[in-house]
């Protein structure tokens, strides 16, 4: 896939809910749980569907907070696959948050 240029990028990300830009290369998020477990399922379902992608992000975990950065190591930035990706984990969010 090919790097978005900044104007894509900027539009794209205006489109997502509490993603940032870092670094004109990276785009995160911060997700809270009310429990560590939740969290945890969280986790698990994002590698889950990273996997099955073959995308995968750079998580931290602290306590009940989920950190997840995104970035296309081969693109040297952002691409739309980061952006769907960003998106199914926001799905993702908002199933576990249900449960």
């Amino acid at each position: 896939m090919e790097r978005l240029s900044e104007q894509v990028i900027e539009e794209r990300l205006s489109e997502l809910t509490d993603w940032k830009l870092t670094d004109e290369k990276w785009i995160v998020r911060k997700y809270r749980f009310r429990d560590y477990l939740k969290g945890i399922s969280f986790v698990q379902k994002i590698a889950e569907e990273s996997e099955r992608v073959q995308h995968h992000p750079f998580i931290s975990i602290d306590y009940k907070l989920i950190t997840v950065r995104i970035s296309s190591w081969r693109a040297k930035g952002l691409t739309e696959l980061d952006f769907k990706m960003a998106e199914i984990y926001e799905r993702l969010y908002s199933e576990t948050k249900k449960l």
